[in-house]
């Protein structure tokens, strides 16, 4: 199974150990599915993890640890087709890599604008509850 985490995922996954969002991330490094990501994904999480009031929740060396597990494990896309979908330009990549990977799923918590489109292409846009459901990881 292809899965794409949202950067707020992966940053919920550091801030909330024991979280749907630190258990996906987990399930990732066990290998129960393959995590899809970009370079321009990797590139927002390491800039957005250093942000003041993030910085204030996490330790640099776990972000950098994080960030090192994916781009080792992950299928890290170079290129990205355009996607003009969101509300948000800055998230259109999220819409962007499903499109260039054939993912099975993106996991958000983006409610108000992500979570919204419910499926994009054949990918299902699910939350990270859900998603441990569906992995049956509880």
């Amino acid at each position: 199974m292809r899965i794409i985490l949202d950067t707020n995922v992966l940053v919920a996954a550091l801030m909330a150990p024991g979280g749907p969002p630190h258990q996906l991330f987990e399930a990732f490094l066990a290998d129960r599915f393959t995590l899809v990501t970009s370079n321009m994904q990797i590139e927002a999480l390491s800039r957005v993890t250093r942000y003041p009031a993030i910085r204030g929740r996490i330790l640099p060396v776990q972000a950098g640890a994080m960030i090192n597990a994916i781009r080792s494990l992950a299928t890290v896309l170079d290129r990205l087709p355009a996607a003009d979908v969101s509300r948000d330009p800055g998230d259109d990549y999220l819409f962007a890599m499903p499109q260039a990977s054939e993912a099975d799923y993106l996991v958000t918590g983006d409610k108000a604008d992500v979570l919204r489109h419910r499926k994009h292409g054949k990918t299902r846009i699910v939350t990270a509850l859900r998603m441990v459901g569906i992995l049956k990881l509880k």
